[in-house]
């Protein structure tokens, strides 16, 4: 199943070290279970109904086809490793919703 994502989260792993991420309501509902039950530090919605663009489009087109989709209920949270490209999408997609 393909996810749409929709909003921009901002992930506090344990180590206190922050990342961002492409996510939507059911993949923010992970994290916070994740950061209840101590996989992660925090997580925090720093915007919602961020605009499709092409940027968006790659790293969901990305996501969708290297990694699962956890249950709610998950034992363990992934982050999801990016390559170079996909980075500079991501970084891209932060300075276009003015949050980079």
């Amino acid at each position: 199943m393909n996810q749409t994502f929709n909003l921009i989260e901002e992930i506090t792993r344990n180590d206190g070290t922050i990342y961002y991420e492409l996510g939507n309501i059911s993949e923010n509902s992970r994290a916070e279970y994740a950061a209840e039950h101590g996989m992660i530090k925090e997580v925090r919605i720093l915007k919602m109904n961020i605009p499709r663009s092409s940027h968006v489009e790659k790293v969901e087109d990305f996501i969708n086809h290297h990694y699962d989709f956890l249950p709610l209920e998950a034992d363990h949270f992934d982050e999801w490793v990016k390559p170079d490209d996909i980075q500079a999408e991501m970084k891209q997609i932060l300075l276009d919703n003015k949050l980079g």
